[in-house]
């Protein structure tokens, strides 16, 4: 198996295992479950994100294709963003647990419309 195909499938495991973990995590903290606050809980996103980030930029080496000259990876960079921001409101900084709901499932389409770019290969995503 080539490289690119390797990386390409321990990118895509990494964005579900992520993603799962997030949605994981949002069912806690909506639960108020303490599981939350365990250490591991708290270290291991950063963990699967670093290594998500780091196989996103592997790949953009290997196909050459860049945020802010191709469309559809810049999009999902600011997508990116946007969703790590209102991941932060949904898991600690929201006020209210309805704040909160409302920032996860934001960070869930988020989630979903990023997804749907990469799928797509347009900026669009889903709405092209």
């Amino acid at each position: 198996m080539n490289i690119y195909i390797t990386s390409y499938y321990f990118h895509v495991f990494c964005v579900l295992l992520s993603g799962s973990f997030f949605i994981v995590r949002g069912i806690w903290m909506l639960a108020d479950n303490g599981l939350l606050q365990n250490k591991a809980v708290r270290i291991l996103p950063h963990i699967i994100d670093t290594l998500l980030l780091a196989s996103a930029i592997s790949l953009t080496l290997q196909i050459q294709q860049f945020p802010i000259t191709h469309g559809w990876l810049t999009v999902k960079l600011i997508a990116l963003v946007v969703y790590v921001l209102l991941g932060i409101f949904a898991l600690r900084r929201g006020k209210t647990k309805s704040h909160r709901l409302a920032f996860y499932t934001a960070a869930l389409l988020t989630y979903g419309f990023m997804i749907s770019v990469a799928l797509t290969k347009h900026p669009a995503g889903i709405f092209s």
